[in-house]
């Protein structure tokens, strides 16, 4: 049995530590923040209760999967609820030429199975039916690739990519690689809105879908054929259920607890090895806990750059300084009186040259865009304990450049100018779009969070939201893998390493690391029942 610190209670480290623990090991969690969570955060205020993160419940069998190597289910350990539409799409109505909303500017819904979204696709455009139909059998057979072979793979052995079932595929593969995920959707449909709807998926994995290479096309088998569910109580439930596992398996969870420093000591090899952290706590000052094994769940730039010893830190500024990252955001929390109909649970609100808007934020000019493509979650319209009685729930997410000195935001408009000023353009255009025109006189409670508060909030670099962009060099092994290449006993897991970004990532990392412990190079999923 080994001694394992976990730095950091997000998704990421209380799943780690939920395996670890469940593995035989003796683990201790630290979380920085009076909560667990990480960026699935929550603010309750007057009656409205806002989850600050995650939102999107994809990848259902990943869920699954996790819960079942805890030896429980996701259908008892959450209440999910499948929605339809997954969402809908809203592009300017004062773009079209004609002097009323045509069917080109009209708001295009995104229903639940794959039938019904091909019969949308076709009403759009003749012909596209048939082409998505073979664009979602295609991102089917990537996904499972993906999953058999990248997802969950160490990498740890050259031999684990090959995969005889891979090899008719390798042609289909390389031009999977060596072509953006933009480039495939407009192969596939001409129509702006179906474009968007193929390409937007780039966002979730944190970079523009120009630079995205098209094996990310593999996320419209998700939203597209499996479709969207929403847990009842929100995302929050989804941390609650990972600190029950984890505390059930023997874990113990340290909140307001900052870990300071990664200890190491020369063993006489290569490498020097961690023998523990540094952290301090309100109640007790510096604190010291021996570790053979620590997991830092915390961002990989932070936990390179300041957690380890200052000898061990060389060349990683330089690193990441070549590093592309993904946006950061703006985030807008509206408590709204009365209904809001026009909103389904889901909202994309996509402008119609939106090229514009990922020059503004990736671009050697970056910028807040302006108009700006927004994503807007209406939990209320499923979930009625989010709101009280006659109110609505509404969580803004504004893609900005990351940058942790643009500001942070606050309480009822008195965060920094800029936030502010790009919540209320938000609000407004919200309001034009899905016709909503007194949304802004209906708000009675408002919340804005900027890339600064990323930054003191979760150590994120640059203030970004996601973290290292999901590019090519960027994906699968050119990843930054999950165990440590210059402490030996050094593991990392969440969002910002391997093998990526969003909560069932963060699952499988966790997964990953379970396998760096036993030594095991397989590059699927575990089999459940083998001993965890």
């Amino acid at each position: 049995m080994a001694q394992v610190s976990v730095i950091g209670a997000g998704a990421a480290g209380l799943a780690t530590a939920a395996l670890l623990a469940r593995d035989g090991h003796s683990v201790d969690v630290f979380e920085k923040n009076a909560e667990v969570g990480g960026r699935i955060g929550r603010i309750v205020r007057d009656g409205f209760r806002f989850d600050t993160g995650p939102s999107w419940y994809l990848m259902p069998e990943v869920y699954d999967h996790f819960f079942a190597l805890m030896g429980t289910s996701a259908a008892v350990e959450l209440d999910l609820v499948p929605l339809d539409p997954a969402y809908t799409v809203f592009t300017d109505p004062e773009a079209s030429t004609a002097p009323s909303v045509t069917a080109e500017a009209a708001p295009v819904s995104v229903p639940r199975g794959r039938d019904r979204v091909v019969a949308v696709f076709e009403g759009r455009e003749s012909g596209a039916g048939r082409r998505l139909q073979a664009h979602l059998r295609s991102a089917a057979h990537a996904k499972a690739m993906a999953e058999r072979l990248f997802l969950y793979n160490p990498f740890t052995s050259p031999l684990s990519v090959l995969d005889r079932a891979l090899l008719p595929s390798l042609p289909s593969l390389t031009r999977l690689l060596t072509e953006s995920l933009s480039r495939r959707a407009e192969r596939t449909v001409a129509d702006p809105r179906l474009r968007q709807i193929l390409q937007y998926p780039a966002v979730f994995l944190g970079t523009d879908p120009r630079r995205a290479p098209a094996i990310y096309h593999l996320m419209s088998a998700l939203d597209l054929d499996e479709g969207v569910d929403y847990p009842m109580g929100g995302f929050r439930t989804v941390v609650n259920a990972l600190t029950r596992l984890a505390e059930r398996a023997g874990a113990r969870i340290h909140t307001s607890a900052e870990v300071m420093a990664i200890e190491t000591e020369a063993t006489g090899r290569r490498r020097p090895r961690v023998t523990g952290v540094s952290w301090t706590d309100a109640r007790s000052g510096a604190r010291r806990t021996g570790a053979d094994i620590v997991v830092s769940a915390a961002d990989l730039h932070h936990t390179q750059t300041r957690l380890l010893p200052p000898a061990l830190r060389g060349g990683s500024e330089g690193r990441w300084s070549r590093m592309v990252s993904g946006p950061g955001a703006v985030l807008v929390l509206l408590g709204v009186t009365g209904d809001l109909p026009q909103l389904p649970h889901h909202s994309l609100f996509f402008t119609p040259d939106w090229t514009e808007n990922f020059d503004a934020i990736f671009g050697p000019r970056p910028r807040v865009p302006h108009p700006a493509s927004l994503y807007v979650c209406r939990p209320s319209a499923t979930d009625p304990t989010v709101a009280p009685p006659g109110c609505e729930n509404l969580f803004v997410l504004v893609p900005v450049p990351a940058d942790a000195g643009l500001g942070g935001g606050g309480p009822e408009g008195s965060g920094d100018p800029l936030i502010e000023r790009a919540a209320d353009r938000a609000i407004a255009q919200i309001a034009e779009w899905a016709d909503i025109p007194d949304l802004a006189e209906r708000i009675v409670v408002r919340h804005t969070i900027g890339p600064t508060d990323f930054a003191r909030d979760y150590n994120s670099w640059l203030g970004g939201m996601l973290g290292p962009a999901h590019t090519l060099r960027q994906s699968a092994m050119f990843r930054t893998q999950n165990v440590s290449r210059t402490v030996d006993g050094l593991y990392f897991a969440g969002a910002t390493t391997a093998p990526g970004v969003g909560v069932p990532m963060c699952l499988i990392s966790a997964e990953v690391v379970l396998k760096h412990s036993r030594g095991d190079s397989s590059p699927g999923p575990l089999p459940v029942g083998d001993g965890v």
